[in-house]
């Protein structure tokens, strides 16, 4: 009986049984009694919507699941952001689904609203996928229009989107099955093929309170823009349906007909799951964040058949790098080595390190990589690069830069997958969300931060201390204490993976059972984009 296996066992399904649990709150939306009142309007929920739409049987993969979450309280909060989005399967045909949750503040949009739908936009440009609107929502939250309409990144850019994905060819749908107001009738409208639902759905640029007061036309919102009005009057619309069902099937009458596309061409042969236990990555990743592991182990259960062929695996220990399979599809892995290395030189080395030797090998791997067209997996458990005299002096700046530059350039896909430590620089030479990867998953294990709480906690105490001194005040060590244990608790709530998700740093939390489902669905996405760019990583120092 492994004691230590046991406990880390214990520690990582507890986490991963919270997710679960706050996976089921977030799934209510607005709550129970809200779900109730859709359904009494002949509505269904967001939710229910995408179960209908998607194929029976097959896996929806959900992006940003905890967008949102502990934000905006003092207006009673906005479950997901409000929108549920995803990737998923219409008649066996990959595509984006973006559906208003009408029991959050009546699909009103907030900041993080717009973030969320922008990045689902964003998931469907790169991968070149079709894109699906299940458009109910009351438009702008109007408290927090000043962070959501003018600006580059906010609300409008989702129409600037609408008009660019047109012009590259990408198929999008809208099915108008609530509230479509103000500047958002543009959305569905901008789309390829715009439905509307009876009696529910309804679409104008002023309702009838605005136009009331605008210009002092009385008139009722179905007369204004109903499905009658904009399907036999404006034409505005270009289908009627009964109820959220019909236009459901109707959208899956359209990808029925749907051509197919070109492909990226990346090397997939038939799925095998791995040799070894995947169950047992449990008991693998320690419990206690600051003890050595091997992450081989881990690698071993996630790849086809446990067979993985490491690159110059004598050299730069501290980065494994190599290829496998993740059901089926060829992958080049780049993946922090947590256990304590020797070099061939005598030099003792840190597990999730990164040191010249091991940014060295990985440029040189991703190079070598996206020569071959082979996407990338980054597997994060990472402290930063390493400093010190000897390390500068032996050009860590020089050799980090390269890795940075070689990864940051690549036109392979590239996922990235966060089981333990993203920190500091590390965070970016590993692919961080600033790097373009096509899904970024972490673990409920996962932490996120400019450096590790500790680190971080007492360098801030340092520096609220000499302030306090400047001023002439003297901090008693009980006081000093106690200042430290609240700077503590603020970092270690900011390092949590779910505080990351609901800012969109991340693109959801999961199960490392999840894992190869993320990687295989995120490739066959990524699939669907030929790669057009040259490879080309610039002016690197040497």
């Amino acid at each position: 009986m492994d004691i230590e296996f046991n406990k880390n066992e214990d520690s990582l399904k507890q986490l991963s049984f919270q997710l679960k649990s706050k996976l089921k709150k977030v799934h209510l939306g607005g709550g129970e009694k809200r779900i109730a009142k859709e359904h009494a309007k002949g509505k269904m929920t967001a939710r229910e919507r995408i179960d209908y739409l998607l194929d029976e049987g097959t896996e929806f993969l959900e992006v940003g699941a905890f967008a949102g979450e502990g934000m905006y309280q003092e207006v009673g909060g906005c479950p997901s952001g409000g929108v549920v989005t995803g990737i998923g399967y219409i008649k066996g045909r990959q595509c984006v689904v973006v559906a208003n949750d009408a029991t959050v503040k009546a699909g009103a949009w907030f900041p993080i609203t717009a973030k969320k739908n922008l990045r689902a936009q964003e998931i469907a440009m790169e991968n070149k996928l079709p894109i699906v609107y299940l458009v109910d929502s009351a438009g702008v939250f109007l408290p927090m229009q000043d962070e959501i309409f003018p600006d580059k990144e906010h609300f409008g850019r989702m129409f600037r989107n609408n008009a660019v994905m047109s012009s590259m060819g990408i198929v999008q749908i809208a099915a108008i099955m609530g509230s479509c107001v103000a500047g958002g009738a543009y959305l569905p409208i901008m789309s390829d093929e715009a439905l509307i639902v009876e009696g529910t759905g309804s679409v104008f640029l002023g309702g009838s309170y605005l136009v009331k007061s605008a210009i002092g036309e009385s008139i009722d919102n179905e007369t204004l823009g109903g499905a009658s009005t904009h399907c036999e009057i404006s034409g505005v619309t270009d289908y009627k349906c009964k109820d959220d069902k019909e236009a459901l099937d109707h959208i899956r009458t359209i990808f029925d007909k749907l051509g197919e596309n070109p492909k990226a061409g990346f090397s997939r042969v038939e799925s095998a799951a791995p040799k070894l236990d995947e169950k047992q990555i449990y008991g693998m990743l320690p419990a206690d964040r600051t003890k050595p592991y091997d992450m081989m182990d881990i690698i071993h259960r996630l790849v086809d058949n446990s067979e993985f062929e490491p690159y110059k695996e004598l050299y730069g220990q501290t980065l494994i790098c190599g290829l496998g399979r993740i059901d089926g599809w060829a992958v080049g892995i780049v993946a922090n080595q947590r256990k304590i290395v020797k070099s061939k030189k005598g030099e003792m080395q840190m597990g999730g390190v990164i040191y010249s030797d091991s940014a060295d090998k990985a440029a040189r791997f991703i190079m070598n990589c996206n020569q071959k067209k082979i996407p990338l997996v980054f597997l994060h458990d990472v402290s930063g690069f390493m400093v010190g005299s000897k390390a500068e002096h032996g050009g860590i700046i020089k050799d980090g830069a390269k890795m940075v530059n070689a990864m940051a350039n690549s036109v392979v896909p590239k996922f990235t997958i966060i089981l333990g430590n993203s920190y500091g620089a590390g965070n970016y030479a590993m692919c961080g969300k600033a790097y373009d990867p096509r899904l970024i998953y972490a673990w409920p294990s996962a932490q996120l931060a400019v450096m590790s709480g500790a680190a971080a906690a007492n360098t801030l105490l340092q520096i609220q201390v000499s302030a306090l001194k400047a001023k002439g005040e003297e901090i008693t060590p009980e006081a000093e204490n106690e200042l430290l244990e609240r700077i503590k608790a603020k970092y270690n709530e900011e390092l949590s993976p779910y505080y990351a998700a609901a800012r969109l740093w991340i693109d959801g939390i999961i199960d490392p059972q999840e894992t190869r489902k993320v990687i295989s669905m995120g490739i066959e996405a990524a699939n669907h984009a030929p790669i057009e760019k040259p490879y080309n990583v610039g002016v690197i120092q040497t």
